[in-house]
């Protein structure tokens, strides 16, 4: 992803109403039992708890097999591991086997990996994150020109997805709401110099070619880079313009779920990052749960393209914060109206 300008973004509160109602069965009741039963407030739906234990081990499955890059046996045997796990957590798979072209002219070999929960469901909330690993290390201070682990930069969201996916596919939710979860390949290949749409090119793929003709859903969350220690997730520009309401009603679920300390309504840089294909190609409001700094001049972590982003910057207390946050938006949205 690639850091593009600071701005100023006025918070407003929003509030989510949830319109609740009761009908009688037989017709029959008085005015007095009527009154009482549509006093009775709706069943709510219990959120699950997000095991940060088990997302820690997903991280650890990828970083395992080496840096995930464009072309090498590491990307092929990742993409066969996310298709196992996934396809224990969903109701269906789909796949994008392609080749998409980088900013140098090479052909690259590009796996979207796509599972469904409740794929009939026309209300849907898509969730989505890129795995791939960058070919250069070009932050750094050696080996610059040497592949990263990429576990907080593609690691750490495939594991907060698959543990979510696990927990809804294990606990259920109201089947009139659909979850999807995109993985997408060939994210961190792009260069400055080679032009902003040298990001994200298999996000772009898929926002031309959907997993499913016409496919929309009501809101995308894309994670990116949400597994460190002492990460803060701030108001980034781009999801403010494009999806607003949507990120404040994450924000204010954060908050609601106890993790106001991560999910911080201060203001954020504009970063060119998958949810901008999603928003701009499929038309579909999303926005990017993503770490960054408060020094406009050092908007990334420290890790950030560099050998430092392996297992020992991963920490669970806010792999935790962004997995129950999740899984408080799902079954807020999957609440009976």
């Amino acid at each position: 992803m690639k850091y593009t300008s600071f701005f100023l973004a006025t918070v407003a509160a929003t509030v989510i109403c949830f319109n609740t109602g009761c009908k009688s069965n037989d017709g029959q009741k008085n005015e007095s039992a009527a009154a009482s039963e549509s006093s009775k407030p709706a069943e709510t739906l219990s959120v699950p708890q997000f095991n940060p234990d088990t997302a820690y081990i997903y991280i650890q499955q990828q970083v395992a097999l080496g840096p995930r890059t464009p072309g090498s046996d590491a990307q092929k045997k990742c993409a066969d591991w996310m298709l196992s796990e996934l396809r224990t957590v969903v109701d269906t798979v789909y796949t994008q086997n392609v080749h998409v072209t980088g900013g140098d002219g090479k052909s690259l070999p590009c796996f979207n990996l796509i599972g469904s929960i409740h794929p009939n469901a026309t209300k849907r909330i898509l969730m989505l994150t890129h795995w791939d690993s960058r070919p250069w290390a070009d932050m750094d201070t050696k080996d610059k020109d040497k592949p990263i682990l990429a576990a907080d930069d593609g690691g750490s969201g495939v594991g907060v997805l698959l543990e979510m996916a696990r927990e809804l596919k294990s606990k259920g939710f109201p089947a009139d709401l659909g979850v999807d979860i995109l993985f997408t390949d060939v994210e961190d290949y792009g260069r400055t110099e080679w032009g902003e749409n040298s990001y994200c090119l298999g996000t772009q793929y898929w926002a031309r070619h959907p997993h499913v003709p016409g496919y929309k859903a009501d809101f995308g969350i894309l994670l990116d880079m949400v597994g460190a220690k002492g990460a803060q997730f701030p108001i980034e520009g781009i999801s403010a313009y494009y999806a607003g309401d949507v990120q404040q009603m994450i924000w204010k679920a954060a908050g609601n779920s106890g993790y106001s300390s991560y999910f911080v309504f201060g203001d954020g840089g504009e970063i060119t990052d998958d949810h901008v294909a999603v928003n701009r190609i499929a038309g579909i409001k999303t926005v990017d749960i993503i770490n960054l700094t408060a020094d406009e001049q050092h908007p990334f972590a420290h890790h950030w393209h560099t050998h430092a982003d392996n297992m020992d910057i991963i920490d669970k207390g806010t792999l935790k914060a962004v997995g129950q946050t999740l899984l408080t938006v799902v079954y807020n949205t999957a609440q009976p109206q």
